[in-house]
């Protein structure tokens, strides 16, 4: 694999990441507006479990002191291809998905925000459900449950 491919590989990497973050942090208003505006998505366990699932275990990698393992292959594939993990020689995707994913808080401040924010998912789902999606019947129309 050449540094280029590689790069690209960290790249994607980076990507996913960003795509993963704003699904967390867009999750839960979405969530809410769904439900102000009425619609039916929001009740989907796929779509509701998966989030919660995944901010659980954002929250436990913080509060056992464990770095993503999306940012660390992300920057051992740019130290293999000769690349600093962040610096001037970056890519613009690296750069700016980076400035966007990264900030210079404390380890507390991530582990507290992370808790409350997991508690608020838990409480939402008090308020607005989880329903199971229609089971087929023996006639091919859609029963809801």
């Amino acid at each position: 694999m050449t540094n280029g491919q590689i790069l690209i590989l960290a790249d994607t990497i980076l990507v996913t990441h960003f795509i993963i973050a704003a699904y967390l942090t867009l999750g839960l208003p979405i969530i809410w507006l769904g439900k102000v505006f009425g619609r039916q998505f929001i009740h989907n366990p796929w779509f509701r479990y998966s989030h919660a699932g995944l901010m659980g275990f954002v929250l436990t990698e913080s509060l056992i002191g464990m770095f993503c393992p999306l940012t660390i292959w992300e920057g051992n594939l740019r130290r293999t291809a000769g690349q600093p993990a962040a610096g001037h020689n970056e890519s613009f995707i690296s750069y700016w998905l980076g400035e966007l994913l990264f900030h210079d808080f404390s380890e507390t401040a991530y582990s507290v925000a992370y808790g409350l924010f997991f508690l608020l998912i838990a409480l939402t789902f008090l308020y607005i459900p989880v329903r199971k999606t229609g089971k087929k019947c023996r006639n091919n129309n859609y029963k809801k449950t």
